[in-house]
């Protein structure tokens, strides 16, 4: 299990992953080729992945995301040290927090 500020980020086995993600086309990426976990709202910085790889998001308002990563990868972002990650899946999970009447995910 790794995290990263507001990123929590789990080894998943492959067998774990639906099926539909498998095959799955899907990247997030942004304009510097970057898999984007979390966009800082305030500050504009990242969590991102870097290299290969691919990450999908499931479905509903606060569906976690699947990254793929076949050779590993580093998480970085500019105000936290790099973290690597080893080949294979990953769930991704961003914090949430209760605010009067809402659950919502942590703003950055």
């Amino acid at each position: 299990m790794y995290r990263q500020g507001d990123v929590l980020i789990m080894a998943l086995e492959e067998s774990a992953v639906p099926a539909q993600f498998l095959k799955a086309p899907g990247e997030l990426r942004d304009g510097r080729g970057q898999l984007v976990l979390a966009l800082g709202e305030v500050t504009g910085h990242a969590h991102a992945v870097r290299g290969p790889g691919r990450l999908l998001r499931e479905a509903g308002p606060f569906g976690p995301m699947l990254l793929h990563l076949p050779e590993g990868g580093r998480v970085v972002h500019e105000e936290h040290a790099p973290i690597p990650l080893p080949k294979g899946w990953f769930r991704v999970v961003r914090q949430r927090e209760y605010a009067p009447g809402a659950v919502r995910i942590v703003a950055d």
